[in-house]
C-alpha cells in the first residue's frame, strides 16, 4: 500500500514544472554557446563577413573557392596524413602499455602515473617543451646527435620531418590516455575466462586474440572515434611548433580556419571551412552510431 503511494508521489513529482527549471541552465548554455554559434557560422559561410561592417550575401562563392584553394586542399590532405600517422600507433601503443600495466604491483602503479602525466599537460605547454627539445642549435636531440658524431637536423624546418615531429609529440602526449582507457577495459574482463582458456590449453597469444581483443571491442571503437575527431581538430601543436610550415606541409584545416578568420579577417571564408569540417565530424559521429555498439552484446555468461 505504502509502495503504491510512494510511486504515485514520485510520478507527480516527475511531472512538476520545477524539473524544467533545474534542467533549463544546461539547455540555455547549449543554445547560446553551441547551437546559435553553429547556426551563425552556417549563415556567415554564405557571406563575405570580415569581422567589421562588411556582411554581404554571396551565395556559394566561398564553397566554390574552397575547391580551388590549393592551400586549403593541402591542409585537408595534411589532416588526413596526420590522422593516419597518429590514430593507429597511439591506439596500438595504448593497448600494449595497458596490457603491460595491468599487473598489480606498486612499481606498476608508479609507471601508470608516469605514462599518464603527459596527458595532463596542456598541448601548448607540451609543444613549447618539445619546441626547445627540437631546437637546431641548443636542443637536446641535436646535442645528443653531436655527442654521437651523427648529423644534426633542423627538425621543424625540414619538410620531410616536420609532420613526423608533430605526430610524435601528439602520440607522446595522448598515449597515456589510451593506455588508461584500455586498462579499465582489461580490468573489466572476467578472470574466469582466462582461467577456463588456460585449462583448455590456450596459449598466451591465443588468450589475447580470442578473449582480450573481442572483449575490448567497445573500448577500441570508442577510442577510434574520439581519436578521429581529435585528429581532425588538431591545431595547438601545429600553431606552436611550425605555424603550418615549412611550405605548408603541416598546416591543417583548423589551422587554416584560424589563419583565414583571425589573421586575414576572411570570416565568411573561414566559416565555409568550418562548415566542411563540421560535416566531416558529423560523418564520423554517424559512423560511431553505426558501429559504436559493436561488441556490447558479447555473451560472457
Amino acid at each position: 500500500m505504502m509502495a503504491g503511494k510512494s510511486k504515485k508521489r514520485l510520478g507527480r513529482i516527475g511531472n512538476e514544472p520545477i524539473g524544467y527549471v533545474f534542467i533549463a541552465p544546461f539547455y540555455l548554455f547549449f543554445l547560446y554557446m553551441v547551437l546559435l554559434p553553429i547556426l551563425n557560422m552556417a549563415v556567415n559561410s554564405f557571406t563575405n563577413y570580415d569581422l567589421y561592417k562588411t556582411r554581404d550575401f554571396i551565395g556559394l562563392e566561398n564553397y566554390r573557392n574552397l575547391f580551388q584553394d590549393s592551400i586549403f586542399l593541402q591542409s585537408v590532405w595534411n589532416t588526413f596524413i596526420y590522422s593516419a600517422m597518429y590514430i593507429v600507433p597511439t591506439m596500438v601503443l595504448g593497448l600494449l602499455f595497458g596490457l603491460w600495466m595491468s599487473r598489480e604491483s606498486k612499481g606498476f602503479h608508479i609507471l601508470r602515473t608516469g605514462f599518464y602525466l603527459p596527458y595532463l599537460i596542456s598541448m601548448v605547454c607540451a609543444s613549447t617543451i618539445w619546441l626547445w627539445i627540437f631546437d637546431p642549435s641548443a636542443g637536446v636531440v641535436n646535442q645528443i646527435l653531436r655527442v654521437l658524431g651523427w648529423e644534426t637536423y633542423d627538425w621543424l624546418k625540414d619538410p620531410d620531418m616536420a609532420m613526423g615531429c608533430v605526430v610524435f609529440i601528439s602520440i607522446w602526449k595522448n598515449m597515456g590516455y589510451c593506455m588508461l582507457i584500455y586498462l579499465s577495459g582489461i580490468k573489466a574482463i572476467p578472470a574466469y575466462l582466462y582461467e577456463a582458456a588456460e585449462i583448455d590449453g590456450a596459449s598466451r597469444v591465443q588468450r589475447f586474440w580470442y578473449i582480450t581483443l573481442p572483449m575490448l571491442q567497445p573500448t577500441t571503437f570508442f577510442l577510434f572515434i574520439t581519436s578521429c575527431i581529435a585528429s581532425f581538430n588538431v591545431f595547438e601543436q601545429v600553431n606552436v611548433l611550425t605555424n603550418g610550415g615549412p611550405l605548408n606541409t603541416t598546416t591543417t584545416v583548423v589551422h587554416q580556419i584560424y589563419i583565414r578568420g583571425f589573421t586575414q579577417f576572411k570570416m565568411g571564408y573561414a566559416s565555409a571551412m568550418s562548415v566542411m569540417l563540421f560535416l566531416a565530424v558529423c560523418l564520423i559521429t554517424l559512423v560511431n552510431f553505426r558501429f559504436g555498439n559493436q561488441g556490447q552484446d558479447t555473451d560472457i555468461g
